[in-house]
């Protein structure tokens, strides 16, 4: 899929504000299922833009505004190129002996993912050390598509992890952080991604950032599974970036001074140029 990704992220002030400092995280990753054509991040105020890479790779935007103002608006515009996941090899649970400890950070709690018996709370039944692992995580992906019902609004950043268990509503980050702290508690390494994804592929979250969740097969490597919508990651699918939980990889990020609190706003269109 060619897909052009416009995003636009507005905070509006009552009183202004000043010393503005966010850091921006919309730039999609190049990896083997994707390809970043064109980028380009504008900001008002007019003010420079630098950037660096995190621990995790992900390319991190600074907009730092020092005057006063009460308007701050950013928008990212992208281009790229996404094509087919490869299909995973069969890999036995018992397989992942050998990699654990080399991916002790997405096995460990996280802020949004504290230790717990989350295959329990989840009543997930752990596999056999003999089963195959990909056939098994695609089978937790339908798990959790099927108990829990999308509902936009319902939980917020902030909403812990039991809650979304309690109430069966939720939206694409309370998925991608249950089956985090499922397949953590079964030693399974597992990380969160922060992306896009298309709505003409009748999935749904396309109506803002996207959240899915990566995890490692023996043999195979990361593989993308995206619970809220029932499937393993395909070309609608863009990749921003990836961390342990949702505080690695906001969108967006901040702080300012003044003592008005912002309205925001925020607006995602993803358009595929080959329909």
């Amino acid at each position: 899929m060619r897909a052009e990704i416009r995003h636009v992220t507005e905070y509006r002030y009552q009183e202004p504000v000043w010393d503005s400092f966010n850091e921006v995280r919309l730039h999609p990753i190049r990896d083997e299922r994707q390809n970043v054509l064109a980028f380009d991040i504008s900001v008002t105020p007019d003010v420079p833009v630098s950037s660096h890479r995190d621990y995790f790779g992900n390319l991190i935007h600074h907009v730092h505004v020092h005057e006063r103002h009460t308007l701050l608006r950013i928008e990212a515009r992208t281009l790229v190129v996404t094509y087919p996941s490869r299909a995973p090899v069969p890999a036995r649970v018992d397989s992942l002996d050998d990699h654990r400890a080399e991916l002790t950070e997405f096995l460990i709690a996280s802020p949004r993912i504290p230790t717990g018996r989350w295959a329990d709370v989840f009543s997930v039944t752990a596999p056999l050390r003999g089963d195959d692992l990909p056939t098994f995580v695609l089978e937790l992906t339908r798990m959790l598509y099927r108990r829990f019902k999308y509902t936009p609004g319902a939980t917020d950043v902030r909403t812990p992890l039991t809650d979304f268990a309690a109430s069966g509503r939720g939206v694409c980050q309370d998925y991608a952080h249950a089956m985090l702290g499922i397949c953590r508690s079964l030693g399974i390494p597992a990380r969160y991604v922060s992306g896009y994804i298309y709505a003409g592929a009748d999935f749904v979250g396309a109506e803002a950032s996207h959240a899915w969740v990566e995890v490692f097969l023996p043999g195979t490597g990361w593989m993308g599974y995206d619970p809220t919508n029932n499937t393993a990651v395909v070309e609608a699918h863009v990749k921003i970036g990836h961390g342990r939980d949702y505080g690695d990889v906001s969108p967006i990020s901040g702080s300012y001074h003044g003592s008005t609190r912002g309205v925001l706003d925020v607006e995602v269109k993803v358009y595929d140029q080959q329909q």
